[in-house]
C-alpha cells in the first residue's frame, strides 16, 4: 500500500461487510433500548461499570411528569399544579398525606403492597379536598411515581363506546388509568351521580377498584358524599372493598370558596 493510500485509510470509515455489527451500531442500539442479546452481543459482566438506565432514566422521568400534568390539564385542574404539602393547613392533614405517600413510595421500591391501599378524602363542597389530592399528586410525581388524576364521572364517560378523548379506545382508557399508574387519584367519587344506580357504573367501578387492588397499586379518592350516599350508588360490597385497608381523612371547616364579603344579589 502506498504512503498516500495509507493516509487515506481510516478503518472506522471503510465499507463493512453486510450485516456486520460495529461499535457505533451497538452504541446506537443501546441508546434506543434494544435487546442486544437478540443480536448475539454478550451481556456485560456483573462487575461491569455499565449502568442500565443511564440513557433512559431522564426520558422516563420526563414522561411520568408529563403524564401527571396532562391528566391535570384534562381535568381543568392546571391551577392546582402549584400546591404542595407545605401549602396545606392542619384541617387538610398534610402529615397524614405525606406519611401515606412515603409508604406508597417504599412499597414501589420494594415491590410490596402499601399497608393502606386506599386514601379517602371526605368533606363538604369547598372544604379543600381537591387541593389535598392535587398536592398529593404533585408530590408523588416529583418523587418518581407515575400518577394520574381523573374524575370518576369522566372516567365512566370515557369508558362508553366512542366516549374516549382523541379517539382513544376503551382498552386504552382502561390501561391508562387502571393498569399503568403507580398511583391513581379518583376525584369526586360518585360525583354527579346522586341516586344513580346502574349496572354500568357498578361494573366499571368494580373493575377499576378490583384490578388495582389485585395488582397492588394504590388509589386515592375524594368525595363530598357520605358513606350512605356512596353505598346507594356502588353497593355495600364494592364500598367495603374500598374501605378495606383504607385511611380516611375527613376534612372539616367552612367552604373555602365563599367570598369574604357576601354578594348582594
Amino acid at each position: 500500500m502506498s504512503v498516500l493510500a495509507a493516509e487515506r485509510f481510516v478503518p472506522e470509515r471503510e465499507p463493512k461487510r453486510l450485516f456486520t455489527i460495529t461499535e457505533r451500531t451497538i452504541a446506537a442500539l443501546k441508546r434506543g433500548g434494544a435487546d442486544l442479546a437478540q443480536l448475539g452481543v454478550p451481556a456485560p459482566p456483573e462487575d461491569s461499570d455499565t449502568v442500565l438506565w443511564d440513557d433512559v432514566s431522564v426520558p422516563q422521568a420526563n414522561a411520568r411528569t408529563l403524564a401527571w400534568r396532562n391528566s391535570m390539564l384534562a381535568a381543568d385542574h392546571d391551577d392546582y399544579l402549584k400546591w404542595r404539602f407545605s401549602d396545606l393547613d392542619d384541617n387538610q392533614q398534610p402529615q397524614a398525606l405525606s406519611g401515606w405517600l412515603s409508604s406508597v413510595v417504599e412499597a414501589k421500591r420494594t415491590q410490596a403492597r402499601p399497608s393502606a391501599m386506599h386514601f379517602i378524602v371526605s368533606g363538604n363542597i369547598g372544604s379543600g379536598k381537591t387541593t389535598m389530592v392535587a398536592a398529593l399528586g404533585n408530590e408523588a410525581s416529583e418523587r418518581g411515581l407515575l400518577v394520574r388524576l381523573v374524575q370518576h364521572s369522566t372516567y365512566l364517560a370515557w369508558r362508553r363506546p366512542d366516549g374516549g378523548p382523541d379517539n382513544m379506545s376503551k382498552y386504552e382508557i382502561r390501561r391508562r388509568h387502571v393498569q399503568d399508574p403507580d398511583l391513581l387519584i379518583l376525584d369526586e367519587l360518585c360525583g354527579e351521580m346522586d341516586g344513580v344506580q346502574t349496572d354500568f357504573v357498578r361494573r366499571e367501578t368494580t373493575d377499576l377498584v378490583g384490578s388495582r387492588l389485585a395488582s397492588g397499586r394504590p388509589t386515592a379518592f375524594s368525595t363530598n358524599l357520605r358513606r350512605d350516599g356512596i353505598k346507594a350508588i356502588l353497593g355495600e360490597r364494592l364500598l367495603s372493598r374500598i374501605e378495606d385497608r383504607a385511611y380516611l381523612a375527613k376534612v372539616v371547616g367552612p367552604d373555602r370558596r365563599t367570598p369574604r364579603k357576601a354578594l348582594d344579589w
